[in-house]
């Protein structure tokens, strides 16, 4: 007599539920279409540390691009096999410093990419020779970026300033971060990452910051938000050294504004901004925003 064969076995058990995102921020898939349930979040386990930086060899767009073959449309980058923690925006204020825009390029995509973020670059080309105005031009950046998708940090970078090391990380925390610890000549901080939403709160930067000065210290006066810094260590920079152009000066005046950022900060700021989007060119590495941002009261 033979025996009944067995019977099929049972099923296995049903996974467990993925675990919550990290507390940074309301973090949501990338535009990759990925989920927790494809993948896992991802985490930055690339780094490579201190970072040789120098500027001697000269460095062309060719060069960058074929050597960042991942990089979309525009300077986007997602992560293929994660879910990204943070969509960021990175917002640069520019005009006539295309050699150390290259440089820029050359450097942080490699870094960002190797930090796992879902991001891109946003150049904001000041049109004209008039007063430069950095502040206004971050201000314009935000919100063009913004209207391309709902990023959830907004990182606003000089275009000289490269990172000497990777494990400073060009994300955003609960309150804003000033990512790098190098100053300028005349004392300014250069590199800060804002959350959407503190971006809102604190009203963007000041528009009648012409010239240079100070609008970056804006943050630390306001809304009872704290700033943090990345240990000094990892936050060492390098910058492209660069004689200032006749319409980016100092102007002394803007001391007097920032004597007035509590005073004002509602009132000046996204609320009042005014600008002429002239074109938007989505290059390879990067989407440059052409601005015209009028001219400082006389």
């Amino acid at each position: 007599m033979r025996s009944a064969k067995p019977g099929p076995p049972p099923p296995p058990p049903p996974p467990p539920p993925p675990p919550p995102p990290p507390p940074l921020l309301n973090i949501k898939p990338c535009f990759s279409t990925k989920t927790y349930d494809d993948c896992c979040w991802c985490s930055f386990c690339f780094a490579v540390g201190p970072l040789h930086i120098e500027f001697s060899e000269e460095v062309t767009i060719d060069q960058v691009s074929s050597g960042n073959p991942m990089i979309k449309l525009g300077g986007r980058y997602c992560p293929s096999d994660c879910v990204a923690r943070q969509k960021i925006a990175i917002v640069i204020p520019f005009r006539n410093r295309e050699k150390h825009l290259v440089y820029w390029l050359y450097y942080l995509h490699p870094i960002l990419r190797r930090q796992q973020g879902d991001y891109a670059i946003y150049v904001v080309h000041q049109a004209g020779n008039g007063t430069f105005n950095r502040a206004k031009l971050l201000n314009v950046g935000a919100i063009e970026a913004l209207k391309d998708r709902d990023y959830d940090c907004l990182v606003f970078s000089d275009v000289d300033i490269i990172p000497m090391d990777d494990r400073n990380l060009y994300h955003c925390g609960q309150q804003p971060r000033h990512l790098a610890c190098a100053m300028d000549k005349f004392g300014f901080r250069l590199v800060i990452g804002l959350t959407r939403q503190q971006f809102h709160t604190i009203n963007g930067f000041s528009n009648r910051y012409w010239g240079w000065g100070t609008e970056d210290d804006d943050i630390i006066t306001l809304k009872g938000m704290k700033v943090e810094r990345p240990p000094a260590i990892i936050a060492r920079t390098k910058m492209i050294h660069h004689r200032r152009d006749k319409g980016n000066g100092v102007n002394t005046k803007n001391y007097d504004l920032f004597a007035r950022t509590s005073v004002d900060m509602m009132r000046d700021g996204l609320n009042s901004l005014q600008y002429n989007l002239l074109s938007i060119s989505r290059f390879k590495l990067y989407t440059e925003l052409h601005v015209d941002v009028g001219k400082p009261k006389r």
